[in-house]
């Protein structure tokens, strides 16, 4: 079963940043990578993407360099700030306790 993208809502940036923490990549490799992840059920469009890159540059929480090219057009990497890694830390903590939170009410 798919999942619309709205199921992310409110934790997309948390997933990019989670995904960043691993290495610098590019849009279409992230989306790639969440699509992957959630072995095809949750598919993120270009447009919520980056969307929330701009925000995520605004607020600091990430920073963009342009790759060689190499083999192809050249592609805007992402990478993640340290405040990036400050609030995926908050975040993951926030979330913990969430899943937690629902995991009684819905379970019950």
């Amino acid at each position: 079963m798919a999942y619309s993208s709205d199921i992310l809502r409110g934790h997309t940036e948390t997933v990019i940043l989670k995904i960043l923490l691993e290495k610098d990549s590019y849009g279409y490799e992230i989306t790639k990578r969440i699509l992957e992840d959630s072995h095809g059920r949750i598919d993120i469009k270009d447009a919520t993407i980056y969307m929330a890159f701009r925000r995520m540059e605004i607020d600091g929480l990430i920073c963009t360099y342009w790759g060689d090219g190499i083999g192809g057009a050249r592609r805007r990497y992402y990478s993640i700030t340290d405040k990036g890694r400050k609030l995926y830390a908050e975040k993951l903590e926030e979330w913990i306790d969430i899943d937690k939170i629902l995991n009684n009410l819905i379970r019950k």
